[in-house]
């Protein structure tokens, strides 16, 4: 038996398929879904989410916020933004983390450290292609 997982965000369907695991991270730190897994509702760190597919694939997608809902083998990640690997412009995304650093030490702030960890999340997923 397999996860139905679906990975969406407002602009776009990221992945829509079955699934062996879902790997995510919460404020409560990263939790792995399984088949069997008890139901489950919680908010979504700006992080990588990692579906594992059934023929031991990866499907990875950078995200930036959102919910995970986990319910009779069904896992709902709705992403507040996600993109997928080939979707990331990695030159974009550098320049933008250098951009935030520079922000972040002429001002400080939570906004520009969160401006660094998206950028720093876009580098790393687009670099595991």
């Amino acid at each position: 038996m397999s996860l139905e997982v679906a990975l969406v965000s407002p602009e776009r369907i990221l992945y829509t398929g079955e699934a062996d695991m879902v790997v995510c991270r919460t404020p409560e730190g990263e939790i792995a879904f399984l088949t069997g897994h008890a139901p489950f509702v919680g908010t979504l760190e700006i992080a990588p989410v990692r579906v594992i597919l059934t023929d031991g694939a990866e499907v990875k997608a950078a995200v930036h916020g959102g919910f995970v809902e986990v319910r009779d083998n069904k896992v709902s990640v709705l992403s507040d933004v996600a993109e997928l690997p080939i979707q990331i412009d990695t030159a974009r995304a550098q320049l933008a983390l250098e951009k935030a650093e520079r922000d972040c030490a002429e001002s400080g702030g939570a906004d520009c450290e969160q401006a660094i960890r998206r950028a720093k999340l876009r580098i790393a997923v687009a670099e595991s292609k």
